[in-house]
């Protein structure tokens, strides 16, 4: 039976900077990483070559080292207000120090020097054109890595955690169960693909799973009788329009995260992952769950003429109801069953019009799709009435900001939805209730984001070293 200082559950950015820092306080640790995902060399997906998803499982989209930061758009956002809540446990000044910490390791690994957003003329002069129609601008600086280089930026630090004889990764593992005795853990039971369930003890767990395990996160913690607080979950649809709507917006901030408050209904509904020049891409949820995204790359040789972003609706339910997760996943299973499995496209016109998108309608749209495979349809049958009529009402206020978007031809895909584990209690270390068991990053339902997840690694691994 093997033993390890740390085990850690969950190769995205979370688990990779409490390798790299815990490396860095003590090089002699016996760390072992472990995911349901490839090592990210052997990381392929098809439909980047193809423009077919093959339905690889696990998906390599999302799992495997480096999470689903590998092929994202790799954005990162150098402000405590957006990407997580690590503030509210460690307080404003720290997270800052930390972000700016984080940052320079992403600079040592080689990221792009550029930053966006830290115009303040132009911030300004946007938040108060924003602010005439009750939109609220949320100002951050980004700094931009871009589909490729997050893949290398991510594949350096592999190398660089691989080098140290004491740092071990598992690909295809999976982990069954945290095992707890006197209220601590003490190590897990995991099956790698094609093997037996094993036994593998540790000092200290830390639990790093990723969106993609925010299911299996708030299940374990069900089962160790810790306590939980239900996150809002995000549904809603990726935009897609012609970089000449949103090029005024996206040149000084690369990402303009706007938030409104339906009329109708009050909810609200926020932008999020803007990719100028960029790519609609879909992932894969628990082997077939297909959900939507998007991404850009840094070569201005692999731009598109199209920009686009998340709109999504944060919901918060109340008891007696306690399955968001699930909730996400059946709206998604719904949009699923429409297409035979693949992500829906609709023209806003059409969607206002009370149609159906199909092929030939779809063949007059000016904006061209760029997720070839989307297959047209009627996205008021998957998504709920309270959801779609929030997104129309902020498209069309939006329009006020971004003149052009509120038209037919611009296309929305379904479903868009971010699955974030149930909150789980933890201290200021992210420690839960059970002693030495740690839970971070966006499965734990305290990130949304590669760099605040990245922050919380680096505190839990000072707290581990006691520093």
């Amino acid at each position: 039976m093997k033993k390890y200082d740390v085990i850690i559950i969950g190769a995205g950015p979370a688990g990779i900077f409490t390798a790299l820092e815990l490396t860095k306080l003590n090089e002699k640790l016996k760390v072992l990483i472990i995911d349901k995902g490839r090592e990210i060399n052997h990381r392929k997906c098809p439909a980047r070559s193809s423009g077919t998803c093959v339905n690889c499982n696990p998906c390599a989209i999302v799992n495997g080292w480096s999470g689903a930061g590998a092929y994202s758009d790799g954005k990162l956002s150098l402000g405590v207000e957006v990407g997580g809540n690590v503030k509210d446990y460690i307080g404003e000044e720290k997270t800052a120090a930390l972000i700016k910490y984080a940052d320079d390791i992403y600079l040592g690994f080689g990221a792009g020097k550029m930053v966006y957003g830290q115009d303040d003329k132009r911030v300004d002069e946007i938040m108060y054109e924003a602010s005439k129609h009750d939109i609220q601008l949320v100002p951050c600086a980004v700094r931009h890595l871009g589909t490729e280089r997050a893949f290398k930026v991510l594949g350096g630090m592999y190398e660089h955690l691989m080098q140290n004889p004491n740092i071990e990764f598992r690909e295809l593992t999976s982990v069954q169960e945290v095992i707890c005795e006197q209220e601590k853990a003490v190590g897990v039971i995991a099956c790698t693909h094609g093997k037996g369930a094993e036994t593998i003890l540790a000092d200290y767990i830390v639990a790093a799973p990723g969106r993609e395990g925010a299911q299996w996160l708030t299940e374990q913690a069900r089962n160790l009788g810790i306590k939980t607080i239900n996150n809002a979950v995000d549904i809603g649809v990726r935009v897609e329009v012609p970089n000449a709507v949103m090029d005024h917006l996206t040149k000084d901030l690369y990402e303009a995260k706007f938030v409104y408050y339906s009329d109708t209904f009050d909810n609200k509904v926020r932008t999020f992952c803007m990719n100028p020049g960029g790519v609609v891409s879909e992932e894969h949820y628990d082997g077939h769950l297909a959900v939507v995204n998007g991404h850009s790359y840094a070569d201005p040789n692999l731009k598109t003429e199209n920009t686009n972003f998340a709109m999504l609706v944060s919901t918060s339910f109340t008891e007696p109801f306690d399955e968001p997760i699930k909730y996400g996943k059946y709206i998604a299973n719904l949009a699923n069953m429409l297409t035979g499995g693949n992500i829906m496209v609709q023209r806003l016109g059409d969607l206002l019009r009370g149609s159906r998108t199909d092929y030939k309608r779809l063949l007059k749209s000016t904006t061209r799709p760029t997720l070839k495979t989307a297959v047209p349809g009627d996205l008021s049958f998957a998504l709920p009435h309270r959801h779609l009529k929030s997104i129309l009402e902020a498209l069309k206020a939006l329009d006020n900001v971004a003149p052009g978007l509120y038209a037919r031809n611009t296309l929305l895909y379904g479903c868009e939805i971010k699955f974030y584990s149930s909150q789980i209690k933890v201290n200021q270390q992210f420690e839960t209730p059970i002693r030495h068991l740690y839970t971070i990053g966006d499965g734990a339902g305290i990130t949304r984001g590669l760099m605040q997840a990245s922050v919380t690694g680096i505190v839990v691994a000072r707290d581990i070293v006691k520093i």
